[in-house]
């Protein structure tokens, strides 16, 4: 009788990785042990272990160790973090906004230990050069949001002033203290309502702002007027709007009558 059974597939042509190729692999197999511990529990064998290499060869790519591995790995994620920041001008810049911050609560989401231990700081292979790294997303993602608020640095462009800059980037330092509290409450409340309540503080920043410095006050015209009644902005404009008509006693030129 002749057998039906198929026939096992070819073995699969071994190919050989180039220098970057198998870069590339051991540094995506050591953000996915940083992901998810912090960075000096991880040792050298599990790295070579999750990338199915020896760990001489891990050596051979990294020979600084751990320290080397670990700030390589970290730049990889501090550039996929970046282009969590990267929105195109199209649309109401809330709504980039919105956009940003959705991907970067999933990057925060799928990172969650790591992205802790990063930004908790504390671990013992934290240094000046992975503290640059992410201060330079710091400053990457507050130029992203800045030129979503039409204020684009460089020759040519309209520059923030103090007080914008200084407003934006105490946003993103919020934006990083609620992520760290997010993970701290157990992912909650969902990642929809936080990236919603983190573009309403944005919102809000920049109209206390505006009451005291110009260029901002420009900016939030601006801002408004490609802004929509459904988005981001109209929505808090409808719920805000009767909160602070309840403050009108509360205007110099208010009266007993009013």
């Amino acid at each position: 009788m002749t057998s039906t059974a198929a026939a096992p597939p070819p073995p699969r042509a071994y190919r050989r990785l180039s220098v970057e190729e198998r870069r590339a692999q051991l540094l995506v197999a050591a953000l996915g042990l940083f992901a998810h511990r912090a960075p000096d529990e991880v040792s050298l064998d599990e790295v070579a272990v999750a990338a199915g290499v020896s760990r001489p060869l891990v050596y051979r790519y990294f020979p600084g160790g751990r320290q080397q591995l670990y700030e390589a790995a970290l730049g990889s994620a501090a550039d996929e973090l970046k282009l969590c920041f990267t929105e195109p001008p199209v649309g109401p810049p809330t709504e980039r906004v919105a956009r940003v911050l959705d991907r970067y609560l999933r990057f925060v989401d799928e990172h969650d230990t790591g992205f802790s231990a990063l930004l908790r700081g504390g671990s013992v292979v934290e240094t000046s050069r992975t503290t640059t790294i992410v201060d330079g997303v710091r400053r990457a993602a507050a130029e992203e949001i800045l030129s979503h608020l039409g204020r684009i640095g460089g020759a040519g462009g309209r520059g923030a002033g103090p007080r914008l800059r200084m407003m934006v980037r105490s946003w993103i330092a919020a934006v990083e203290a609620a992520s760290l509290i997010w993970l701290d409450e157990g992912k909650q409340p969902p990642a929809a309502e936080l990236r919603g309540w983190l573009v309403d503080h944005l919102i809000a920043l920049l109209a206390a702002t505006a009451a005291t410095d110009e260029e901002t006050a420009v900016v939030v015209r601006d801002l408004l007027a490609l802004e929509t009644s459904d988005g981001p902005a109209g929505r808090l404009a409808e719920l805000v709007i009767p909160v602070v008509a309840e403050a009108a006693h509360l205007l110099p030129h208010a009266t007993a009558a009013d």
